[in-house]
């Protein structure tokens, strides 16, 4: 049985998988796997491949992300490389606001 806080994490670590996705592609582009290892590095937690496939092939098909193949000169297989739209940029500011604002009543003594 998970405890009221391992299940907070799991809220809001893997359950808004797409806010920590749309983070780092304000950075620069990145394509699937890297973003899976960079949330890891950058987050302290690892999502299931598939998640991460799942989510930005969702935020692509609502604009929040566009993507672009790219071919590499190493011999490897093309990559498809996901950047961050204005709409996305907006979506991640909005969702910033939220988390902000409800830290900000937690936090608050009556």
């Amino acid at each position: 049985m998970t405890t009221p806080l391992e299940r907070l994490r799991n809220k809001v670590t893997k359950e808004v998988l797409w806010l920590y996705i749309l983070r780092l592609l304000r950075e620069r582009p990145m394509y699937a796997y890297e973003l899976k290892e960079k949330i890891k590095e950058a987050f302290n937690f690892e999502p299931a491949t598939v998640s991460s496939y799942v989510v930005l092939y969702k935020l692509e098909k609502d604009g929040y992300v566009s993507a672009e193949w790219q071919e590499t000169t190493s011999g490897k297989p093309a990559r498809k490389y996901y950047k961050l739209t204005p709409k996305g940029e907006e979506l991640l500011n909005n969702g910033i606001e939220f988390l902000e604002e409800m830290l900000k009543k937690l936090r608050e003594e009556k």
